[in-house]
């Protein structure tokens, strides 16, 4: 039985609404910034929270770069944007295809100190990225593989949390499905793609779009790996338009900003219901 409290259920819209509002407002204000000009965002205090008129004038700038009105040289936002949906790819599908590889071998394979290889990939979630960073570099650089994709990507593409997540899914496989599996003459490479990728479909796409946000919002590592301009994202890009000039273009600033959300933000509304699905649920 379900009771019905009026006042409970208008307190626990307020809530939401003002959840809402705490999200959205600071999304409100970047959007109405990157339609004004940088004379109406500069000269008015606090700034208009109005559209202005020039936003196919900022986000064309943002876009393909070029001179604003000002003065100020403006790198376009299409390469950079394309480096980070490479690197966000290229980082998420392979930390995806490690863990399951990776899991796979822990569960099913039988091999001495199986739990120890398990607890040593499971430590290095101690050692981020951050921490590792001056020796990584250094084996990246020996190896050439400055402002390259593969230097952009292959350090940050194991994953001990995926492999983890991974593990723990495959344990709860029943072990009737492996003996059936076996008895039909499936090899392990068979029953890893037929039967455990299709139940493993779930918990993927949960990751992926885990992982696509964690890839495309890298700012540490790209900056130092990468001194080439082409070869920089946009969250990179964004920062240099903040600090690259005498004065800041704001509104362009805010234009690269709402145009770096855009495909994270569109992976999360394409993925909701199966990364809804693969955090709560399995298919088993």
């Amino acid at each position: 039985m379900i009771e019905k409290r009026p006042g409970l259920t208008v307190l626990s819209h307020v809530v939401l609404l003002l959840g809402v509002f705490i999200v959205g407002f600071p999304l409100y204000v970047t959007f109405i910034g990157s339609t004004q000009t940088l004379e109406q965002i500069s000269q008015s205090f606090p700034m208009s929270l109005m559209p202005g008129g020039n936003a196919i004038e900022t986000y064309k700038a943002a876009l393909f770069g070029g001179y604003t009105s000002a003065g100020s040289q403006i790198p376009a936002a299409g390469p950079m944007l394309w480096v980070s949906l490479m690197s966000a790819l290229i980082i998420t599908i392979g930390k995806i295809a490690i863990s399951l590889l990776s899991a796979f071998a822990i569960v099913y394979f039988r091999f001495p100190m199986r739990n120890l290889v398990f607890w040593m990939i499971f430590v290095t979630l101690m050692l981020p990225v951050e921490v590792r960073i001056g020796p990584t570099y250094e084996v990246v650089a020996n190896l050439g593989m400055l402002n390259t994709y593969a230097g952009l990507t292959v350090p940050l593409i194991a994953s001990a949390t995926a492999t983890f997540l991974f593990r723990q899914f495959f344990l709860t496989v029943p072990d009737e499905l492996v003996e059936a599996a076996r008895i039909d003459g499936a090899g392990p490479m068979r029953f890893f793609k037929d039967i455990l990728l299709p139940l493993s479909r779930t918990s993927i796409a949960a990751l992926f779009v885990i992982q696509f946000i964690y890839g495309w919002n890298q700012y540490l590592w790209p900056l130092l790996v990468t001194t080439d301009e082409s070869m920089y994202p946009v969250v990179m890009g964004i920062k240099r338009l903040i600090s690259g000039e005498s004065y800041t273009e704001w509104n362009v600033v805010m234009a690269m900003a709402i145009l770096a959300m855009l495909p994270p933000a569109l992976v999360v509304m394409l993925m909701q219901r199966w990364f809804v699905k693969g955090l709560v649920d399995t298919e088993k």
